[in-house]
Formats: structure tokens, C-alpha cells, sequence
């Protein structure tokens, strides 16, 4: 009887060890998160680049696959629809992108990247490599291939997750 407590109680602290474990490993990953973007925000601001940490990622991404529906670049870049909407309405205004509407479906229509937003990208690119190569100072090419593998587990992890919740969800509307 004696010996089920203790076995208990060390399942229990065992358990709650690792989960304050992974609780500090999720406000590290947020937190190294924020100061990245919070430092290529200010060195956009200092170089007066009139762009966002975000709107970046948007037109980079377009570069690299002009002609994405919304949903395409909401999937790519991680934005929720409406976050990017407002994205794309502020980088329409600024003449980086534009809609173009589909001949074949009027009612969709894919991002375009313009041709200033391909001399943006080409004229920010090089700044935006000095911003990221800041980031892995005295990191070891190993430091990144460990870090891309734990972190591709983990977005592998919750992805599977999600997508048996989707198929649960999808089971019980069926229902």
C-alpha cells in the first residue's frame, strides 16, 4: 500500500515537473519570438523602411509565389484571414501589391506582388539578411539544425493534433 503512494505521488510530481518544463519552453519560444520582431521592427523604423515586421513577411513571401489566393498566404505566413486582409488593404494602398481578380471566378481573386514591390523586396532584402544573421551570432550551424528539429517536432505535433480535431469535429456535424 505503501509503496502505490510513493509510486503515486512520484508519477505526480513527475508529470507536474515536466509540465512547468514545457511551460518555460513555451514563454521562451514566445518570448524570443517577440524580441525578434521587435528587433527588425525597430531597424525597419531606423532605416525608415514604411513597412511592418508582417507586411514583410507578406511581400517576401509573394516574391517568392506571386499570384497566391488569400487563403494560400494565410496558410504560408501563419495570419489568420482577417490580420491578413488588413495587411493586404495597407500594402494595396502602398502600391507593394495588388488584387487581381480571376477571369474564370469573378468572386475570387489571388495577391499580386507589384513591380515596387519586387524593387522593394530586392532594395530590403539585404538589410532584412543582416536582421536575421543578428539573431544566430555565436550559434554553430548545429545550434540551428538542433533548433529546426525541435521546432519542426513540435509544429509537426500540434499539426497532426489539429487535424484529428478537424476530422473529430467533421464527425460529430455529421452526427
Amino acid at each position: 500500500m505503501l509503496n502505490n503512494l510513493f509510486i503515486q505521488i512520484f508519477v505526480i510530481l513527475t508529470i507536474s515537473m515536466a509540465t512547468e518544463l514545457f511551460s518555460t519552453y513555451s514563454y521562451l519560444l514566445d518570448r524570443t519570438a517577440r524580441k525578434v520582431k521587435q528587433y527588425a521592427q525597430r531597424r525597419f523604423n531606423a532605416a525608415n523602411y514604411d513597412i511592418t515586421v508582417d507586411q514583410w513577411l507578406i511581400i517576401k513571401n509573394l516574391n517568392n509565389d506571386n499570384d497566391m489566393n488569400q487563403s494560400q498566404l494565410a496558410e504560408i505566413t501563419g495570419k489568420d484571414h482577417p490580420t491578413l486582409t488588413r495587411i493586404i488593404d495597407l500594402l494595396c494602398k502602398k502600391g507593394l501589391t495588388e488584387r487581381k481578380i480571376q477571369p474564370n471566378d469573378r468572386r475570387c481573386f489571388t495577391i499580386h506582388l507589384t513591380e515596387l514591390g519586387k524593387q522593394r523586396v530586392a532594395e530590403w532584402s539585404p538589410k532584412m539578411a543582416e536582421i536575421r544573421m543578428k539573431a544566430w551570432q555565436n550559434l554553430t550551424e548545429e545550434d540551428y539544425k538542433n533548433l529546426k528539429r525541435i521546432l519542426d517536432t513540435i509544429y509537426t505535433n500540434l499539426d497532426e493534433q489539429e487535424k484529428l480535431f478537424k476530422l473529430w469535429y467533421k464527425c460529430v456535424l455529421a452526427d
